[in-house]
């Protein structure tokens, strides 16, 4: 049955979600689609996780803008989403005389863009904010921090769910036309009719903003692998270390803690043609290996847990191929849509502040009525590890399940697995058990409790095996049973 709305959002990344959360507030019928089986699937769920400072963009870029705009804003942010985050600072080293003529030119345009507390640091400061960071000197940025990009985007989209909004899984939109001012957006599986687009749809945005018939974007995968590192190598880091950035303002590889406690190494950066091409390769982690223990002392083997890539959106100029900046718009050949193209880092600390620049462009075409029952708050399912032995004890008591230990790298329990089976977006594979809980996430990577929770999807859900998702479309976990 064919659906109608007032605006219907294509993407479910962070960016998506957030203008889910900020469209919300007002008196409107909202739809979000999304091709993967859930949100961030996407490179919202395949970054470092940095709250960025904004000394590296053009001054007076969107980029720029919205990236100081949210840091300013995430302390408020975290607390009513109840997300992990942490303001810890970075900093950015250097060796050499380029390296510090690099960092003195990116502290006047962080200045000059907003960012504040900027400052260079000799080695002696630098060791003694973080004694595991390469480096002969520094630009210390205090306000940079730490946060999940996973369950930030997984919590803007429950606050958006809960004030509302719909999300569709599954949902691959091929085709885009308009009739008598109502737009019919087709996907592999349905027709979704709407007054408003917005187009969220990341590293296929340059796709959508052809269908909706504005043309000339240039999107470019650029592909980045990391290596993962585990919690014990954490106990040695205390704040992002970056290499000084190159006369684009990009980075090098580096090494960023995670509010859990664990390591990434990387990325790397090399242009992919195949967007869905998030494979890993020796030779890359080999290099990873080299330019990351540059950054940080304690890049060992004995750490190394798990890798993973993800691909970032760049719009590039066709001719020269140089890096542009975001792209926020609604055009008078598109009537009745907010494109949102090339987003890219700093996405993740831009995506509220790009979300209200969306709203304002609808609301500058058409009068929107506020939701006097919108609520910005949104409470997470609590962490079993993260709590006192006597907090662990009384809810034992009101519930069982919480004395099962179905993760025990994570310590992670049954009702917690049940809770995230159970989300209010409804999308349940493994990596939806794994992105809300941090199950499988720990040092033998599922090998204990992956097949217990492919159980207790299967019994939850009234599914057959053969049913079971691992994370995307048709990656199922078995094919049969190997005994009868």
């Amino acid at each position: 049955m064919t659906q109608q709305f007032d605006v219907l959002i294509i993407g479910a990344g962070a960016v998506g979600s957030a203008v889910a959360r900020e469209m919300a507030r007002y008196q409107l019928k909202i739809g979000v689609l999304e091709k993967e089986m859930d949100v961030a699937c996407g490179n919202s769920g395949r970054n470092s996780g940095v709250l960025h400072g904004g000394f590296t963009y053009k001054t007076g870029s969107l980029k720029a803008q919205c990236c100081v705009e949210g840091n300013r804003e995430f302390d408020r942010v975290a607390r009513e989403l109840d997300v992990p985050f942490r303001r810890c600072g970075k900093v950015v080293v250097g060796f050499n005389e380029k390296d510090m003529a690099s960092l003195k030119r990116f502290q006047a345009r962080g200045e000059a863009n907003g960012a504040v507390g900027l400052e260079i640091i000799d080695k002696k400061r630098l060791q003694e904010l973080d004694p595991s960071a390469g480096g002969e000197f520094a630009m210390y940025s205090p306000n940079s921090g730490i946060l999940d990009p996973i369950a930030y985007n997984i919590a803007l989209a429950e606050n958006a769910k809960a004030n509302g909004v719909s999300f569709f899984f599954d949902q691959c939109v091929t085709g885009i036309g308009r009739t008598d001012g109502i737009y019919a957006v087709k996907t592999e599986r349905d027709v979704f009719k709407t007054r408003w687009v917005v187009n969220c749809a990341g590293l296929y945005s340059g796709v959508i903003s052809n269908m909706l018939g504005i043309g000339g974007y240039v999107i470019r995968g650029f592909k980045g692998e990391y290596i993962v590192l585990d919690k014990k190598a954490g106990a040695f880091i205390n704040m992002p270390v970056y290499p000084a950035p190159n006369e684009n303002g990009g980075f090098a590889t580096h090494a960023v803690p995670t509010v859990d406690g664990n390591v990434l190494i990387g990325p790397d950066s090399y242009i992919t043609e195949d967007f869905e091409d998030f494979g890993v390769t020796s030779k890359h982690i080999e290099g990873l290996l080299e330019d990351g223990s540059k950054m940080f002392r304690y890049v060992n083997r004995e750490y190394f847990i798990r890798n993973f890539a993800g691909i970032r959106a760049k719009r590039v100029d066709p001719e020269t191929g140089e890096v542009l900046d975001f792209v926020c718009e609604a055009r008078d050949e598109a009537p009745n849509t907010v494109n949102l193209v090339g987003i890219e880092s700093p996405g993740l600390t831009s995506a509220l502040p790009l979300a209200r620049r969306a709203v304002a462009l609808m609301a500058a075409r058409e009068e929107l009525k506020p939701n006097p029952n919108f609520n910005p708050i949104r409470k997470a399912v609590r962490k079993f590890s993260r709590m006192s032995l006597a907090e662990k004890e009384e809810l034992i008591k009101k519930d069982p399940n919480y004395g099962e230990i179905v993760c025990r790298c994570e310590n992670v329990t049954r009702s917690e697995i049940l809770a995230a089976i159970h989300n209010p977006l409804g999308a349940c594979t493994v990596e939806s058990i794994k992105n809300r809980t941090r199950a499988t996430m720990g040092r033998c990577q599922g090998g204990y409790c992956e097949m217990r929770i492919t159980k207790m999807i299967e019994e939850e859900q009234q599914k057959k095996e053969t049913e079971i998702l691992y994370s995307r479309k048709n990656s199922y976990m078995f094919t049969g049973k190997v005994r009868k």
